[in-house]
């Protein structure tokens, strides 16, 4: 058995209670003592609906059974390491990495790395006055780093769930995710939409959301059908870019919502666009026949899932995925690949539709498959992309996961 081919190393569901013992363990290991505070945030995947949520359209994101986990308590006494005053003192397990946050550095940093997802969280909650105090934290993740699966959002979610819990003061959860939204944006420097705190934040258990980018309103979608499992596969790769490609189509988006006289695409019709044509660069128009399109397959996906029509559900994944590829050209080859290798299987092999998720240009495809069936689809699918790449994949399967939560809160 090749690697491709195994079952996923780690477990798809781990209990909230798994997931503390983790947690405790891991802090323990580093400081000797038991944390007084754990929470955790899941990752994210969009079913559909994708480069949509900057453009005020609807995204069809859940929650993922996989985690980013903090463990947090006071600096002993006699630590000499301890921060001061209301700083944090951070161990990441992924990354083999410390970092300290001083409590009145409120400023972006000109080379953000991973600890400035937290210190603009950590800034922004200071703002509407939720103060920690000196913290020691561990931080552990079982979302992949740069897969598309929102690992960043998921770190940011974490820590508001964390200072929520220390200060006692709970955030309505609305402004909690645009709290972390504005937190990437001024201190990543990442201009992201709103889909993937919102999602880490209200998603629930057994549930997708529909949400409306431009109203922020959201709508549960149950999806309980057990003979239907989600299957994300990382290409495990990541191309690096020069072109700031994802604010450059954002830009050509509110490009070509000005050239047409609206606030976004969200506002343009399929036939207004048609009608159109003529008076956009081809570059815009196919931005926008992206933007257009992908937004009535998410309703319509929506929809048709709560109807459990699945055939129908898969015909917009493939869709979606031929959208992104031709007229968004955020794909590459490694997606198209796993994209192209689940269609072969198809129907009569327990495929039901896939599509590349996240941001692109590398990182995951999801699949729906039929649950009978899914490590016959994994290995096959693995197996030749390894064979056709020379790159050992890797993949699980989730069900719909609950949002961003605490585990453990003993302020005493």
């Amino acid at each position: 058995m090749t690697a491709a081919e195994r079952k996923p190393e780690q477990k798809n569901d781990e209990s909230d209670a798994a997931l503390t013992r983790r947690a405790e363990v891991l802090f323990s290991k580093r400081y000797g003592r038991a944390p007084r505070w754990i929470v955790v945030a899941p990752g994210r995947v969009n079913l559909i609906g994708e480069h949509i949520d900057y453009n005020d359209g609807y995204v069809l994101p859940m929650a993922i059974e996989r985690h980013v986990l903090i463990a947090a308590d006071r600096p002993a006494d006699g630590d000499d390491d301890s921060p001061q005053q209301d700083g944090l003192s951070i161990f990441s397990t992924a990354l083999r990495e410390t970092a300290t946050i001083e409590a009145d550095n409120d400023q972006p940093s000109e080379n953000p790395t991973w600890h400035d997802y937290i210190r603009g969280v950590v800034v922004g909650c200071q703002r509407e006055g939720l103060r920690s105090g000196p913290l020691e934290m561990v931080i552990d993740s079982s979302v992949p780093l740069g897969g598309g699966l929102s690992s960043s959002a998921a770190l940011e979610v974490a820590t508001a769930t964390l200072l929520e819990a220390v200060s006692g003061q709970a955030l309505d959860p609305v402004q909690k995710a645009l709290l972390c939204q504005r937190a990437e944006h001024d201190f990543a420097g990442v201009p992201c939409g709103i889909m993937d705190q919102f999602s880490i934040t209200l998603c629930q258990r057994d549930h997708l959301m529909l949400l409306d980018c431009r109203s922020q309103d959201s709508r549960l979608v149950p999806m309980t059908d057990p003979a239907v499992a989600v299957l994300v596969i990382n290409t495990n790769v990541k191309h690096e870019l020069t072109g700031g490609e994802y604010a450059e189509r954002r830009r050509q988006c509110e490009e070509a919502a000005t050239q047409l006289g609206v606030a976004s695409l969200r506002d343009v019709t399929t036939s207004q666009l048609a009608a159109a044509q003529e008076q956009l660069d081809p570059i815009h128009y196919r931005r926008a026949r992206h933007v257009v399109g992908e937004i009535a397959r998410t309703r319509e996906a929506a929809e048709l899932i709560a109807e459990s029509n699945w055939s129908a559900v898969g015909e917009r994944m493939v869709a979606s995925h031929e959208s992104l590829r031709d007229d968004y050209e955020v794909s590459c080859p490694e997606l198209d690949l796993l994209v192209d290798l689940a269609r072969k299987i198809g129907a009569a092999g327990g495929v039901i539709g896939s599509r590349m998720t996240g941001g692109g240009f590398g990182g995951c495809t999801v699949t729906l498959v039929e649950t009978d069936r899914v490590d016959e689809v994994a290995g096959e699918m693995t197996r030749a992309y390894q064979q056709e790449t020379g790159i050992t994949p890797s993949w699980f399967t989730t069900r719909p996961a609950d949002g961003a939560r605490v585990l453990l809160d003993n302020p005493a």
